[in-house]
């Protein structure tokens, strides 16, 4: 397999904070990668560097062998990296149709005079668009919501929501920022099934998240952070027996 994102010694610095800290990781294309670590380990702030939310203040990051370091956000993801956050950003008043739809935003060509005069270009881009967007739905398993107001549905199915609308972009690559965080048991199960099914699908999927048993049992290879340093890589097996991960989330004591 090759390589689809890679960091080398990236660091991000707010100050005198280095929330990031020389990390380097490497991601193979078709892995579901973890990353891990406490509160505060600057899991997140990392996340958004590799995606361009966020400069690197040291390092560089490549993805698909291109060198993506000091592009933007929307440069980045046209090049087929899409990201999900933390805390769910669906527009609520809008149909999950309409949700996904704002997705396909980078592969339209439709611009405002196009709108506003409804043009050719424009009834072509909205045939394309609905079209595609009501495969991706049927896709996720979400066909019967299909004109169901996003703030209308259950918690997980908004999660579902926000990926698919990241797959319209036409991702290669999927960077799920705590997608199980607020999910009951049966929820992230469910969420647990669709990520492996997305994965068969042929996305790479990297995911951030504090429920250890969902990582452990979805994740094929993990990093872990404490206080912005990488402090153990490698399978799961692997991370969850190093004595030195166990110290970050428990104490020496537990280590002990």
């Amino acid at each position: 397999m090759s390589t689809i994102l890679e960091s080398v010694d990236v660091s991000k610095h707010f100050g005198g904070v280095k929330a990031v800290n020389h990390v380097d990781m490497k991601i193979e294309k078709g892995d579901i990668f973890g990353i891990i670590g406490p509160n505060g380990a600057g899991k997140t702030t990392f996340f958004n560097v590799c995606n361009g939310a966020i400069p690197a203040t040291e390092g560089k990051v490549y993805f698909n062998g291109e060198l993506v370091t000091g592009m933007s956000l929307s440069q980045i993801a046209s090049r087929g990296m899409a990201r999900t956050f933390q805390n769910i950003k669906l527009f609520n008043y809008m149909t999950v149709l309409e949700n996904v739809k704002t997705g396909f935003h980078m592969h339209t060509r439709t611009n405002m005079f196009d709108a506003v005069f409804t043009t050719k270009r424009f009834k072509r881009d909205e045939e394309y668009i609905v079209e595609e967007g009501k495969k991706i739905i049927e896709r996720v398993g979400l066909t019967k919501f299909t004109n169901v107001r996003a703030g209308n549905l259950a918690y997980g199915i908004q999660r579902r929501v926000e990926i698919a609308r990241a797959l319209a972009t036409q991702p290669e690559i999927l960077l799920l920022d705590e997608p199980a965080a607020g999910m009951n048991p049966n929820e992230t199960q469910e969420l647990l099934e669709f990520v492996i099914a997305l994965n068969r699908d042929g996305y790479t999927v990297v995911v951030i998240e504090h429920d250890m048993k969902f990582v452990m049992n979805l994740c094929r290879n993990i990093l872990v952070l404490n206080f912005g340093t990488k402090i153990s890589e490698g399978s799961a097996e692997y991370v969850k027996n190093d004595p030195k991960v166990h110290e970050a989330y428990f104490g020496k004591g537990a280590t002990l």
